[in-house]
């Protein structure tokens, strides 16, 4: 473990670690999504369908922010466009916890929607242009670990502090992205390039040679861009499988007699899986084509949720719940490192936007189409179908494994990375 964690964090700029601390901060204090639909039913007495409406609205937000701050990150630079994102978040986030029509609340929830989730592109290139792509995968997974830690946190947090009112949450969720904002404005630089050449240090590969004739790629040249496509197609289908732990597991939990709180114990497994296990495993596996990364975690996460329809018992959800948290911790900063390395410098931000849109997609359908699946043929046929999804999504990541085995360079070894270290400090 002790090597892992060294492994893991050496070698990385230090404003890497500034934006990884934003980031740390921003989901320490996120509080109100997690909540919002407890809040609208029990606290404000409004209806079940109301407050999925108002997720579907905050997923469609997400959804068209996605594009949007991948265009303004590359139009305007991944800084402003970040600071802008949290600042009209705060705002929001602070006017909802006022704010008594339910029509002012969804339209604001939408809005918020939009305001959050448009930092996500950002963050990824911003990565993406300072992390070598030889070490993005490693970057991008200590990422999503402090994004789940974060969200253990807050999710802890939030219950207690919801008993003192509702508002708290708001306000509190308000405080902790200000302050998020504050670090990026005084430790994240601006790391749009300029030029090919600023980008790769003089060099030009194959990745990068149409950016060089034309550095204003528009979303046009990302949608008929098929290797990149493709990989966000198959995000999409993980993705899909991924979403139903929000609503399509505790239903099937309820309708087979357990309560919430013990829904509570098996999705935390989740989140405590993720803590433990992010850093040890991507090391474990830095060895390991990051295609073939993709191959096993597809099918994993596939088998785990296919096993739900096996389980009887709180045990057994754990384990499924464990097998399907391990391909996710595996797929995710692999396929986020795939995206960066097949775009061109100079679009970094309309590439990880459109990647965005696939899970901003799935957030949105993946739900639906489950809840459709129960209610039409039953749970069984839904978790069958998520085991059929993560075998398909393997296939198509094999029928690329040519195409992508280059994409990524091989991870820089141990001994060397104290000298990268000093080198990006001297960059800095």
């Amino acid at each position: 473990m002790s090597r892992a964690v060294k492994g893991a964090i050496s070698g990385l700029p230090s404003q890497f670690w500034w934006l990884w601390t934003s980031t740390l901060i921003n989901r320490l204090g996120g509080f109100v999504t997690t909540f919002m639909a407890l809040y609208l039913t029990a606290d404000r007495g409004l209806s079940a369908s109301f407050a999925g409406l108002v997720a579907a609205l905050y997923g469609a937000g997400g959804a068209v922010a996605a594009v949007l701050g991948g265009v303004m990150a590359d139009r305007i630079g991944r800084r402003p466009t970040l600071l802008i994102s949290q600042l009209a978040t705060a705002v929001v986030m602070a006017i909802l916890g006022f704010v008594r029509e339910p029509a002012v609340i969804a339209v604001l929830v939408c809005v918020l929607g939009v305001a959050a989730n448009a930092a996500r592109p950002c963050i990824q290139a911003i990565i993406a242009d300072l992390v070598p792509e030889e070490d993005r995968v490693r970057a991008f997974s200590l990422n999503y670990w402090a994004v789940n830690i974060g969200f253990g946190v807050a999710s802890a947090a939030a219950g207690l502090i919801a008993e003192h009112g509702y508002l708290l949450l708001f306000l509190g969720n308000a405080v902790s992205v200000l302050v998020c904002a504050v670090v990026i404005f005084f430790k994240v630089p601006e790391t749009r390039p300029k030029s090919v050449a600023d980008a790769t240090g003089g060099k030009r590969d194959a990745a990068t040679a149409d950016s060089a004739t034309d550095p204003a790629i528009g979303l046009g040249t990302v949608l008929r861009d098929t290797k990149f496509m493709a990989v966000v197609g198959l995000s999409f289908l993980f993705a899909m499988v991924l979403m139903q732990y929000t609503t399509s597991l505790p239903v099937t939990m309820g309708m087979e007699g357990f309560s919430s709180a013990d829904y509570g114990v098996v999705i935390g497994v989740n989140g405590l899986v993720v803590v433990l296990c992010q850093i040890p495993v991507n090391w474990g596996l830095r060895r390991v084509k990051p295609i073939t990364v993709l191959i096993v975690a597809s099918l994993l996460t596939g088998f785990g949720f296919g096993l739900t329809g096996l389980a009887n018992a709180v045990p057994v959800y754990i384990v499924t719940v464990c097998i399907w948290t391990l391909g996710e911790i595996m797929h995710n900063p692999t396929s986020m490192a795939f995206a960066a390395a097949l775009a061109p410098p100079t679009a970094r931000g309309r590439y990880q936007g459109v990647y965005s849109l696939s899970w901003s997609g799935a957030t949105f359908a993946g739900p639906l189409l489950g809840g459709f699946l129960i209610d039409g043929f039953g749970a069984d046929a839904l978790w069958a179908g998520c085991a059929v999804v993560g075998a398909v999504a393997a296939i198509g990541y094999w029928l690329l494994r040519n195409q992508l085995a280059d994409v990524i360079a091989p991870p820089t070894p141990v001994e060397a990375e104290p000298e990268r270290e000093r080198e990006a400090g001297s960059k800095a």
